[in-house]
């Protein structure tokens, strides 16, 4: 094995990253005197474990936004770029495009994406809180962060409701990654909303996100939903 465990499970890389926010957002406060609230949003399904105890660490609604990566047309295991569930799309950061011209094949490629990720939205919707993003902290949460797309594309979505801050967390990126997700929300940057990263480790060697967890099982539909079971639906 290339990578080394650094997290026994989504619960427990949840517990670690919370008390990470729960610090970064006190000394925020003390240096600054104010908080906006806080509201988690996962990406499900994989993100909601891991959300969980950063809500309740936080005291604060847990939602989610639905993001699905957009498949190269020859590789569907390549992401040339992601969409979410309202329809807003990022593509890949290097500019990359298939050998074909972009006209043929980017309608089809985005909306396969974005059927995926309304369908997932219109599932977990029902279970989540009524909230209100602006002027909030956004904590957007994932299990990890592999090539940034998903979770980048959601906070770029998330500032057009003019939040104060956006912060991306997860456990685990490559640490090549970390220059390029630190600029990655021009969204927020256009609308003078902070943003930050957070994220616990940032290995050199990165093969996949499931290398550094003991147990990654895949989370099926209906954990996702006792996530959100678990910090009830309501109005905050």
């Amino acid at each position: 094995m290339l990578n080394t465990p650094l997290f026994i499970n989504r619960t427990q890389a949840g517990e670690k990253l919370a008390e990470a926010i729960y610090q970064q957002l006190n000394q925020q406060s003390q240096q600054t005197g104010v908080l906006a609230k806080p509201i988690v949003y996962a990406l499900p399904r994989g993100g909601l474990p891991v959300a969980v105890p950063v809500a309740k660490k936080l005291n604060c609604p847990l939602s989610i936004i639905a993001a699905k990566k957009i498949s190269h047309p020859d590789n569907p295991e390549l992401a040339v770029g992601a969409v979410t569930a309202s329809g807003y799309v990022q593509w890949m950061r290097n500019g990359f495009w298939p050998s074909m011209s972009r006209s043929q094949w980017q309608e089809i490629a985005v909306n396969q994406a974005l059927v995926k990720a309304q369908q997932i939205e219109a599932r977990f919707r029902p279970f989540c809180p009524q909230v209100n993003p602006q002027g909030a902290t956004i904590l957007l949460v994932d299990d990890g962060i592999a090539t940034g797309m998903t979770i980048v594309t959601a906070a770029n979505a998330l500032a057009r409701f003019a939040p104060a801050q956006i912060w991306i967390c997860a456990p685990v990126a490559p640490l090549q990654l970390m220059s390029w997700l630190n600029s990655a929300c021009p969204e927020a940057t256009k609308r003078g909303i902070e943003y930050r990263v957070v994220v616990l480790a940032t290995p050199d060697r990165f093969m996949s996100v499931s290398n550094f967890y003991v147990q990654f099982p895949q989370v099926e539909t209906d954990e996702a939903l006792a996530c959100l079971q678990s910090q009830g639906v309501g109005n905050w």
